[in-house]
């Protein structure tokens, strides 16, 4: 039976009448489901509904937004299993990476769970004779959410719970690939008593999302994806005068000094490489190996590590990497497998064709890992997005250093040692936006944000936290005299 996504506005479920587009199970590569494309009219509808919400959600206490998120909190965490089965089934990462990710959105939730202290602005008494300044943060109006297929249930909460916590009103749309979950999560904050317009879901593609960012009443625009279309969304945002952050792709370094710990690194670096069959922006794809023997001594711990990997449906228990999200995906991946063979990359381990999975019938791929890969190739220029590992080797610190500053990405980056100013020196002078020491994928805590440099983000705003915060409000400042009366 395939069953049918619907559109979330007003507080109602719509089916549309627009262009229907199917949606696989990566692990069968069957269709599942379908949904249909939100036309004009439906934008203009979900827009109107938020605007309208927007009048009274903006003039409530940040204490009585705060409730409703504690009660739609408490209803996420009962529903963290079925949250996670959907993840898995639409897009394919295991049920171990699913809750992971479910429990990194909450963490978010939790942190706008206390906007109350998040907004209190500041206060500066007798800036001069008889007068006080203070300055507000107030909400911006409808704001938008464009999330990626790699994390459907996390992205989402990394952004609208905390943008309606500021007083916005929002409108999320999807990934057109695993869109089950935003209507489960639409579904609890509905349960939690969310009046009807403050958050509006619509299904569709880039024709909608077209329309959203160029909609004369949206506000602000939020978007996860690659960094051509993250590029686009930045560029039509901010040519119609919206606030945006836009965050891209990524190639992410792990340095491995002559000193690390490489049992510790070997186990970190293969989950950091191939969980979630690498599709995430912060997945680990570039090995920077420190002096001649490096390389050899970490890959030798490696090999077996990646040998005992399982491929398989992601509700399997024993399965440690599901399938990639789509054919035309899968394709692009053995795409640049076969291309960095061509450049004369050395492929040590090839995950095309193993054998365990020759009676799998879904997109899977296995690890595979390139060595004696140089900066000119187009393998370590770009990023794959599968679970594709390359391996580089540099002289010194130093180097290593310069090679990952020059790289049109800066998402994130790591670096193993046992020396404390061997990683100050690096945290220091990487020229990256989230650094980890011994530790391979450096997100941080909800409580600070997140965000990249350079061709992986689009913004001088980062996500979540209090740039988060900073991001859904605009700061109006108020300079006030009394004088007594007569």
């Amino acid at each position: 039976m395939v069953y049918k996504v619907p559109h979330f506005i007003d507080g109602s479920f719509i089916y549309g009448s627009g262009e229907k587009l199917q949606i696989f199970n990566p692990a069968t590569s069957e269709i599942a489901g379908e949904l249909d494309v939100a036309d004009i009219n439906l934008v203009n509808q979900a827009v109107e509904s938020a605007k309208v919400a927007f009048q009274t959600w903006s003039k409530t206490s940040p204490a009585f937004r705060a409730k409703f998120l504690f009660r739609y909190k408490a209803l996420l965490d009962q529903h963290r299993n079925e949250l996670a089965t959907l993840v898995t089934q639409e897009h394919g990462k295991t049920l171990v990476e699913a809750h992971g990710s479910i429990q990194r959105g909450i963490d978010v939730l939790d942190f706008a769970c206390g906007i109350s202290s998040h907004l209190k602005g500041d206060f500066a008494e007798e800036v001069a004779t008889g007068v006080d300044c203070y300055g507000l943060r107030q909400p911006l109006g409808v704001c938008v959410g464009i999330t990626p297929f790699n994390f459907p249930a996390m992205i989402p909460l990394w952004m609208f719970p905390l943008s309606i916590a500021c007083g916005n009103t929002f409108i999320l749309k999807p990934s057109e690939k695993d869109p089950s979950c935003s209507i489960k999560l639409i579904e609890l904050a509905k349960e939690a008593e969310l009046p009807n317009g403050v958050v509006n879901v619509l299904q569709g593609n880039r024709e909608t999302v077209t329309a959203l960012v160029q909609h004369r009443d949206i506000k602000a625009v939020s978007f996860v994806g690659s960094t051509p279309v993250a590029e686009q969304v930045y560029q039509m945002a901010t040519a119609a005068h919206k606030r945006v952050q836009a965050f891209g792709g990524a190639k992410n370094h792990c340095v491995i000094m002559p000193d690390a710990d490489f049992a510790e690194a070997a186990k970190m670096i293969v989950e950091a490489a191939f969980g979630s069959a690498g599709e995430r922006c912060m997945a680990i794809s570039v090995i920077v190996a420190v002096g001649e023997k490096t390389a050899d001594e970490l890959l030798s711990v490696m090999r077996p590590l990646i040998a005992k990997l399982q491929y398989g449906p992601g509700n399997q228990a024993h399965v440690d990497i599901g399938p990639l999200i789509t054919k035309e995906h899968h394709q692009r991946v053995m795409d640049y497998i076969d291309l960095g063979i061509s450049e004369g990359a050395k492929l040590i381990l090839d995950g095309r064709n193993l054998e365990s999975l020759a009676k799998q019938a879904g997109f899977f791929m296995g690890a595979s890992v390139f060595n004696e890969v140089t900066p000119q190739m187009r393998i370590y220029q770009e990023e794959i997005f599968g679970p594709v590992l390359s391996v580089m080797t540099v002289a010194d610190l130093d180097e290593a250093i310069h090679l990952i500053s020059e790289h049109e990405y800066g998402n994130g980056t790591a670096i193993f040692t046992r020396d404390g100013y061997t990683a100050r020196q690096f945290a220091d002078q990487v020229q990256v936006g989230m650094v980890g020491i011994n530790v391979p994928v450096p997100v941080p805590v909800a409580y600070h944000s997140f965000g990249g440099w350079k061709r992986s983000i689009f913004s001088d705003i980062g996500m979540y936290g209090d740039e988060g915060v900073r991001f859904y409000t605009k700061l109006k400042t108020v300079t006030t005299r009394w004088f007594p009366k007569e």
